[in-house]
């Protein structure tokens, strides 16, 4: 059902308006019931699909995917043998290898891109929704978490990681035998619990909540009836 036509908003501070992410169409924003989905009327793009229990699932979600990090960084990646010799590493053990050198810069910048932004939104998500669940206010600063976490939803991408290891793998698969190790295999479903998490996210229904709770769309807490 499209938001269009209905509700009221303000023509000075468009207040009411919600634009399309991918046209920027504007829309009247109206209250959908749970189950109902709101769509662009120019390029028919989801605008808003509130879901019951969507927050908390967001929320285990992110802690799963925290999980499955801590696995990916410690536990073996993979396992590399031949002619009766092997040898197994965790990124944690490469990065700990590279530490020293020229190359210290792009290991921590790999860890950053790999490990720590993915790890960095969902807390963010927690941040921003834990309150909302219990029914209270959002926690200082929900409004700036929320929005860098969806700043950085398109760089919290493990699956070009895991695309990119299994091509170079399939190179070394010529010389070596190669076996994947725990580590890979949580990268793999932390590729399904980040779809996931974004399929139950809508931005508008979030935004929505936050503000129904009371904290101002600049970024600052209302008290009183006055910005703090």
């Amino acid at each position: 059902m499209p938001m269009m036509h209905e509700g009221e908003f303000d023509m000075t501070t468009g207040a009411g308006l919600v634009a399309c992410p991918r046209c920027d169409a504007l829309h009247v924003e109206e209250e959908l019931e749970p189950g109902e989905t709101a769509r662009c009327i120019r390029c028919n793009s989801v605008l808003a699909r509130p879901r019951l229990g969507a927050f908390t699932r967001i929320i285990a979600l992110s802690f799963a995917s925290l999980v499955l990090l801590v696995g990916a960084v410690f536990f073996p990646f993979l396992e590399i043998s031949r002619m009766g010799f092997g040898n197994q590493t965790s990124l944690f053990g490469v990065a700990m290898a590279f530490s020293h050198g020229p190359l210290m810069p792009l290991t921590v910048a790999l860890l950053l891109t790999i490990v720590g932004l993915p790890a960095f939104r969902a807390i963010l998500l927690v941040y921003t929704l834990l309150p909302l669940t219990r029914g209270k206010r959002p926690w200082r600063y929900a409004v700036w978490a929320f929005r860098s976490s969806e700043q950085l939803r398109p760089w919290s991408m493990a699956e070009i990681f895991v695309i990119g290891t299994a091509i170079a793998l399939v190179k070394v698969g010529g010389l070596a035998t190669v076996s994947f190790g725990p580590a890979f295999w949580a990268f793999c479903g932390l590729i399904f619990v980040n779809a996931a998490s974004n399929a139950f996210t809508s931005a508008t229904t979030i935004w929505d909540a936050i503000e129904d709770a009371g904290v101002a769309t600049d970024g600052r807490e209302m008290m009183d009836g006055r910005y703090t």
